[in-house]
C-alpha cells in the first residue's frame, strides 16, 4: 500500500501554513519503517495541480486548517473526507475552498483514495503576512502529530525518532524552501511513471 501524508496551507498567513509545516517537521523528525511505502508532501496551495499526485496513493492523510462552528483556535478535528461532520467547513481561506473542490473532483472521477483529514482551527490573520504560528495552534500540532502516528501504527508503520531536537517553529522558518522541491520531484515522478 502507498500512503501519502499531504500538508496543505498558505505559509505566508501564520496558522494557515500549519499543514505544510507539520509535514516538513514530521519528515525531518522521524524515520518510518513497515510494510507500506509512505511519502510526505508539501502541497501548499496547489489544489488541483495535486490531482496527479493524490490519485497515485491508496491512503491519504491531509493536514489542513478547518473552519468549525463555535470552535476555538487550536481545536483539532479528525474525520473521513466522505463523512465530514456538519459543523466543519473549509471556508476559512482561499486554499481550503480549492482543496475541498479538488478532493470532490477526484471523488467524482472515482479516483479518490481513502482520505482522512487532520484539521485545526486557525487564527485567521487577514491580509498581513507572517511565518509565525499562534500558541494554541502550536500546541494543537502535537495532537495532530499524535493522531497521525497512531493511525500509521494501526497500519503497521513504526516511527523512529531520527532528529529529537527539531522544532516546528524552526521548520516554519524554512518551509518555503522545501515546498517547491517536493512538487518538482513528485510532478516529475508522476510524469516518468506514466510514460510507456
Amino acid at each position: 500500500m502507498k500512503i501519502l501524508v499531504l500538508g496543505i496551507g498558505n505559509i505566508l498567513f501564520g496558522d494557515e501554513g500549519i499543514g505544510v509545516h507539520l509535514v516538513n517537521f514530521l519528515e525531518e523528525k522521524y524515520e518510518f519503517n513497515g510494510p507500506h511505502k509512505i511519502d510526505f508532501v508539501d502541497g501548499g496551495t496547489l489544489a488541483q495541480r495535486l490531482i496527479p499526485i493524490i490519485v497515485e496513493y491508496d491512503k491519504v492523510f491531509i493536514f489542513d486548517t478547518v473552519d468549525v462552528d463555535d470552535a476555538k483556535i487550536g481545536d483539532v478535528y479528525f474525520f473521513d473526507f466522505l463523512d465530514v461532520p456538519e459543523c466543519v467547513s473549509w471556508q476559512g481561506s482561499a486554499h481550503e475552498v480549492e482543496m475541498l473542490q479538488t478532493l470532490e473532483m477526484i471523488h467524482m472521477m472515482g479516483d479518490l483514495p481513502e482520505t482522512k483529514i487532520i484539521g485545526v482551527v486557525p487564527y485567521v490573520i487577514g491580509e498581513d503576512t507572517t511565518f509565525s504560528i499562534t500558541k494554541p495552534v502550536l500546541e494543537a500540532s502535537k495532537l495532530m502529530e499524535k493522531i497521525l502516528l497512531t493511525e500509521l501504527e494501526k497500519l503497521g508503520m513504526k516511527a523512529k525518532i531520527k532528529n529529537p531536537n527539531v522544532t516546528i517553529e524552526e521548520i516554519a522558518k524554512i518551509s518555503y524552501k522545501r515546498g517547491a522541491e517536493d512538487i518538482i520531484y513528485y510532478s516529475e515522478k508522476v510524469n516518468n511513471d506514466s510514460k510507456i
